[in-house]
């Protein structure tokens, strides 16, 4: 089982270097750093997670196309690579219609916007010539300076059209937390269907320490809250057996009605949606999530240094020894 560390932007920046350096003193292959509109900007946060680490690589998660046009991205991309070679990874998703709508953006045709955005992204990265004349997107014969390199380019994806297209022609899939062992199973099991060149999955998994600080439940439940919002997890939900009714919970958001919030959340959401409790039985729960489909089971949800080396080093430990 690899491991992989998620951190959201919502904390101070300041944080992200110690969170970086608990990710590698605990043993994780790759920190993803996530991309929300109107939080941390996600590629300085990956320059300074970069910069304070040695082996760590680094994603960008996952960069909408709507928010920065694809050249951008993939300048910022390269520009990483060339400080940290081999040690990047790009993602690239729509982003959340809330948040784009939020900032006046209109997400039209997301399928062709994805797929554009990864063929210009792909073709500069290697340092070749781009001449795209898309839908969305219109690229005029452009090479970036500094292409040539490898970095892996995966989608965020959760419909059947866009896990199609990222087992077809990206390299991997991320998988949104707040995910049912159901749905990622479904996800992997279409991910490899599509017929491309073996594409690796990533999930995230939000996780609660053995030993929670006081509040942290509350936490948790308002970060599956936040994503299990939006529409796009309808089938999540569905497959996982629990009830949750999206509109209020909608609602309740809008409101910052917290009590509200938690309370739409209860424990057996809790328990079909992340993974907690002491270390043997948090190491069964994640290995659940390996066996469903996952090449890199990422952990998010860890926001404090102290407690991600904890579980990492738990679980690590667990995988030496055997």
């Amino acid at each position: 089982m690899r491991l992989g560390v998620s951190v959201d932007g919502f904390r101070a920046a300041s944080a992200t270097c110690k969170q970086a350096q608990a990710a590698e003193a605990g043993g994780a292959d790759v920190l993803w750093i996530a991309s929300h509109l109107f939080q941390r900007d996600p590629i300085s946060l990956a320059a300074v997670a970069l910069a304070s680490t040695h082996r760590l690589k680094v994603g960008l998660m996952a960069m909408s196309p709507y928010a920065m046009h694809p050249v951008h991205i993939a300048m910022a991309a390269a520009t990483l690579a060339e400080l940290h070679p081999t040690r990047v990874l790009l993602s690239l998703g729509v982003g959340a219609p809330a948040l784009l709508r939020r900032a006046g953006i209109e997400a039209h045709r997301p399928l062709a916007a994805v797929s554009e955005a990864l063929t210009i992204c792909r073709g500069l990265l290697r340092g070749e010539p781009v001449h795209r004349e898309g839908s969305v997107f219109r690229i005029d014969h452009a090479l970036l300076a500094n292409g040539g390199g490898q970095i892996p380019i995966l989608l965020a994806a959760s419909g059947p059209r866009m896990l199609d297209l990222a087992g077809a022609q990206a390299d991997g899939v991320i998988v949104s937390g707040g995910t049912s062992l159901g749905f990622v199973r479904w996800c992997a099991d279409r991910l490899r269907a599509a017929g491309g060149d073996a594409p690796t999955c990533h999930g995230i998994v939000y996780v609660a320490p053995p030993i929670p600080r006081i509040g942290q439940a509350d936490a948790l439940r308002r970060n599956l809250a936040f994503i299990l919002r939006g529409e796009h997890h309808r089938h999540n939900i569905a497959l996982s057996g629990t009830a949750i009714d999206q509109a209020r919970l909608r609602e309740a958001l809008e409101r910052e009605d917290w009590p509200s919030v938690e309370a739409l959340i209860p424990d057996e959401a809790l328990a079909a949606f992340s993974a907690s409790g002491h270390p043997p039985g948090l190491r069964a729960r994640l290995a659940e999530y390996a066996a469903a489909g996952l090449d890199t089971v990422v952990l998010g949800g860890l926001n404090e240094p102290d407690e991600l080396e904890t579980v990492l080093g738990t679980l690590t430990a667990h995988q030496d020894s055997r």
